[in-house]
């Protein structure tokens, strides 16, 4: 699977998520898709972000926007995180990887001097044909939910 470009569509792809849904690409057509790729559950810049898209989730659904967290966390994990954040959006478990590969999130950074490779902080917005029409790279929580919001409205 090749990874996925700004203003191309997007392969359709199948995930699994928390509350035994699969996530059908082409059965959101219609409606933009927010998907955000974030390191860990229960971490505490993950924990903000994702608070963050809760508080907001009602605009992003008024402005026919899904929004759908993604990490390499296991489904049991994210449907804890899911509860104790009171998240109304829907957890994705990709831990074989192949979203991360879809949206080329895995990088090689330096860290005490050795090379590691880790998600990087990263959000995607599909428009309503299922093609990538926005992408946020190397993402700082705060703020930046009020700008993909931004961008599901416009």
């Amino acid at each position: 699977m090749e990874t996925v470009e700004l203003n191309q569509p997007v392969p359709n792809f199948v995930a699994q998520a928390t509350s035994q849904k699969d996530i059908l690409l082409t059965a959101l057509k219609g409606w933009k898709a927010v998907f955000y790729f974030y390191p860990k559950d229960n971490t505490p810049g993950c924990t903000i972000e994702a608070q963050d898209f809760r508080d907001a989730y009602k605009d992003f659904k008024a402005s026919k926007t899904c929004v759908f967290g993604v990490s390499k966390d296991l489904l049991k994990s994210h449907e804890s995180f899911k509860e104790g954040q009171q998240l109304p959006f829907e957890l994705i478990s990709d831990t074989d990887g192949k979203l991360c590969k879809l949206f080329d999130v895995i990088r090689a950074h330096s860290m005490h001097g050795h090379q590691v490779t880790s998600m990087e902080r990263s959000t995607f917005l599909i428009d309503e044909n299922g093609v990538l029409i926005k992408e946020w790279r190397k993402v700082r929580v705060n703020g930046h939910v009020e700008e993909v919001l931004e961008a599901a409205k416009q």
